[in-house]
């Protein structure tokens, strides 16, 4: 595997969001990362795949649409950790109607981010007001602190703060109908904007601050963990990054994705389209700047739609469609030079390779030595009679076997809406048959186990398991193409905290540790 000494592991796939601990403000915080740890440690885990935690916009829950490609969301700050929160008295500092909100949004069996949000916002400007009187105006030794990191993180942080403090003023509107001086980014307006919201941008960098302080902490912690964070192909229109970059990316057009596995008309995420000529004068010099970013972060990332930074699908305003490049050849040689500039930051790359993706792309990541995924119920001989599922244990080293993913059915699912001749398939599998699974069965915990056995069967070096996958849980963590309320809310039924404790999670930890014995996989 690319930059990384190969060896057999395996993993789990979930959400930052979704593990809260039972200290937690209804959603999961960055200190929760190491009871989570505890409990994979005790499974035989040793990588979890993270989506990514950057900040989204108000009223959004995706997280592949957000205002920076660089700044952790400060709804995942841990309250308890803050210390001007702590020296105010913790969930003391909330009257008593804040207080119910709080244990509504502990109680809910979903992620309620407006409530969340909105109590953390509160706190936190508290907070920081006790910062900027206690320790910046008198140069503490926190503000010390904070002025080492503003200049360390300057070459994002100036942009991103400024951008956060204008949209803000600006009533969170898109930038684009900002005042045209400020808009356009003239010189004296950027200069006037920066004095006269000195205390606004002040404020966004101190929770960048203490967000990147319990970071640090929280992969100390997890030392024993390799924590993959999520490299999303785009981030909104509306964010600091197209802001600050806007002669490198078309707003007059939108990113998609064809008809594909997902979407029998494919897909229109309304994204801006990158101008990849630009990108390239300029040595991709954002993209590398975000991988930067994300190795500061984490052991390694996802490349989120790796087939889009070798051809883009854009649609037009007029609902004309087109690749760009547009020829083969030209594809090939841009995704190779983006794939070489990430490899550079020297983070280990994982490509999300599903959907439509051309054989070429797949030889590019074979000969750069970057791992695709192997996901069960598509990897089928789809030419032969019946389908037949290729057998995992086949599956080449240079891969990381999947059940799922975070767009797809959990397996639970798939198996209770599979047809015939695809369950004929699936039992034909060894797993299968030595667990004797007929094709009429109900989805059960012995079918979950043969479906997980087969993951950590096969060939690939890397295995990594939903969450939901891991149990045989029906819910999803998203749905394409979905916008609702309930994307990208699920949690778990109990505190992360507590896992170590409930009978079901630690049965299931004893399970996987002896499938990764079995397995070989460390």
């Amino acid at each position: 595997m690319n930059q990384t000494a190969s060896r057999r592991r395996a993993g789990v796939l979930v959400p930052l969001f979704s593990i809260p601990s039972s200290f937690s403000w209804g959603v999961g915080e960055i200190a929760d990362l190491p009871l989570l740890a505890d409990w994979m440690l005790q499974a035989g885990l040793s990588v979890l795949q993270l989506l990514p935690v950057n900040e989204m916009a108000g009223g959004q829950t995706s997280p592949y649409s957000a205002l920076s490609a660089m700044a952790i969301d400060p709804i995942f700050i841990a309250m308890r950790d803050v210390p001007e929160v702590i020296a105010a008295g913790g969930e003391g500092m909330l009257d008593d109607e804040e207080a119910e909100k709080l244990e509504a949004a502990r109680r809910s069996r979903s992620v309620d981010y407006t409530t969340v949000r909105e109590l953390k916002d509160r706190t936190l400007r508290a907070a920081f007001r006790a910062f900027r009187t206690g320790q910046w105006r008198s140069g503490g030794p926190r503000a010390t602190a904070l002025s080492a990191y503003l200049e360390s993180q300057r070459w994002w942080l100036d942009d991103y703060a400024l951008f956060r403090a204008l949209h803000a003023d600006n009533g969170g509107r898109h930038w684009i109908e900002w005042d045209a001086p400020i808009r356009d980014r003239e010189a004296k307006a950027i200069a006037g904007a920066r004095r006269r919201l000195h205390d606004e941008i002040l404020y966004y960098s101190y929770l960048q601050w203490i967000a990147g302080e319990q970071w640090a902490a929280a992969r100390e912690a997890c030392s024993q963990i390799e924590i993959l964070g999520d490299f999303p192909f785009m981030v909104s229109g509306d964010s600091a990054d197209v802001w600050a970059r806007q002669d490198e990316f078309r707003l007059d057009a939108s990113v998609g994705v064809p008809p594909d596995a997902f979407s029998e008309t494919g897909q229109d995420w309304g994204l801006p389209v990158y101008l990849w000529d630009v990108h390239e004068r300029k040595d991709y010099d954002w993209l590398r700047g975000r991988a930067r970013r994300c190795t500061d972060l984490f052991h390694g990332f996802r490349v989120d739609h790796l087939v889009g930074f070798f051809r883009t699908y854009v649609r037009e305003k007029d609902g004309s469609t087109c690749f760009v490049p547009a020829e083969e050849g030209a594809q090939r040689e841009q995704g190779e030079r983006i794939l070489r500039a990430l490899q550079d930051s020297g983070a280990e790359l994982v490509a999300e390779d599903l959907g439509v993706v051309p054989d070429f792309v797949r030889a590019s990541l074979d000969q750069l030595g970057v791992p695709g995924l192997k996901v069960l119920r598509w990897e089928r001989d789809w030419d032969a009679e019946g389908k037949p599922f290729r057998d995992p244990g086949a599956y080449p080293q240079l891969s990381v076997a999947i059940s799922g993913s975070h767009d797809t059915e959990t397996i639970a699912e798939w198996w209770t809406n599979a047809d015939a001749e695809e369950r004929l398939g699936a039992v034909q599998l060894d797993s299968f048959v030595n667990a004797a699974i007929a094709v009429d069965e109900t989805f059960s915990d012995r079918l979950r186990d043969a479906v997980l056995q087969c993951i950590f069967g096969a060939g690939s070096d890397l295995v990594l398991v939903p969450m939901q996958d891991i149990f045989g849980w029906f819910e999803r963590i998203n749905v394409p193409a979905v916008v609702s309320e309930e994307n990208w809310s699920w949690r778990l039924p109990w505190p992360v905290d507590e896992m170590l404790r409930q009978e079901e999670a630690t049965e299931r930890a004893q399970f996987l540790q002896r499938l990764a014995d079995s397995t070989q996989r460390t």
